[in-house]
């Protein structure tokens, strides 16, 4: 095992350690880290490995919580076919507005994802018979017709259990020669299609995919907080997935979990100061930008790196690493 393998092993370990080490908070708060962490995943996948900016990722995150919300009221309470459906819903959604968006590149991407953004979450609050601007709670669903997901701990491991799976599987298809082609277009989209590879195409794949896990961290969500509103699909959430992923590392798929690790700790802690905890935490990520070229992420990597022959590429890292 290299040692970069054996630094998210030691993670994954002390992520698992959570319940029996800390109180009942600390596994709700636990919890809400891999949720986000997911969801900022799904924006790394757009963004580290597609050169996608993205300003709408928040309204796939809300279209699925809003999809579980939705579909528990309804009396379809089994986590087993809410999750799934909540994915395929936030996936329809992504294909539609991929299809368009992607027609466009650079700041006119950035804009047309961010106003398609805004046109669902008016949508949200246009939903009165589910709160509209307020929202609406939601009972925690069931797992195969038991009621365990009610227990926070195995909430907690069920959520962490579906994080290393979409980070796995996310982790396949990058490494994949479909990854090879979506990174090939970000670096240069005129050659790639020089070749015989479309890069519209391939980069609406990994939109669609995308969305898709923002969808089941936005199901996820729901039964976490118990609570759906317009909130979860703003422009601001889609900004802090954005700063997780930048906190983080770019192009690495666990950076952007370890960056929203380190984005709700800060913010909780700052948080019990002062309402204004962003004028803080604004410096720390301008320092990351220029000091910390590699991220927390790839910072970590690269000193458990060090003295180690070049590894594979993408091997749970950043390029630059190696």
């Amino acid at each position: 095992m290299n040692r970069r393998a054996l630094l998210f092993a030691v993670l994954l370990v002390i992520a698992a350690a959570v319940p029996a080490l800390g109180s009942t908070y600390d596994t709700r708060f636990a919890t809400q880290i891999a949720i986000y962490g997911m969801a900022a995943l799904s924006v790394d996948l757009l963004l580290g490995y597609g050169g996608l900016i993205t300003f709408g990722q928040a309204a796939l995150f809300g279209v699925g919580a809003y999809a579980a919300g939705m579909l528990t009221a309804a009396g379809i309470t089994d986590a087993l076919i809410v999750w799934p459906a909540a994915v395929l819903i936030a996936m329809a959604f992504a294909l539609v507005i991929g299809a368009l968006a992607l027609r466009t590149s650079g700041f006119q991407f950035i804009m047309v994802t961010l106003a398609f953004a805004q046109m669902v979450y008016y949508g949200g609050q246009s939903l009165r018979s589910y709160g509209g601007d307020n929202g609406f709670t939601v009972a925690r669903n069931t797992l195969a017709g038991a009621a365990v997901l009610g227990n926070h701990v195995v909430f907690y491991y069920v959520v962490l259990a579906l994080l290393v799976a979409v980070t796995v599987l996310a982790g396949r298809v990058v490494n994949s020669e479909f990854g090879l082609v979506l990174r090939g277009g970000r670096d240069n989209e005129r050659r790639l299609a020089a070749i015989g590879f479309p890069p519209y195409r391939y980069k609406l794949v990994a939109f669609t995919i995308a969305g898709g896990i923002a969808g089941l961290a936005g199901a996820l969500m729901a039964n976490h907080a118990s609570f759906v509103s317009p909130a979860l699909m703003s422009w601001q959430m889609s900004g802090e997935l954005l700063a997780m992923v930048i906190l983080g590392s770019a192009g690495t798929l666990i950076g952007p979990v370890f960056g929203a690790a380190i984005y709700l700790v800060f913010a909780q802690m700052l948080s019990d100061y002062t309402e204004h905890w962003m004028l803080f935490f604004g410096p720390l990520l301008v320092l990351r930008v220029l000091l910390v070229k590699d991220g927390l992420w790839g910072s970590l990597v690269r000193l458990a790196n060090a003295g180690e022959a070049p590894a594979p590429p993408l091997d749970w890292g950043p390029e630059a690493a190696e």
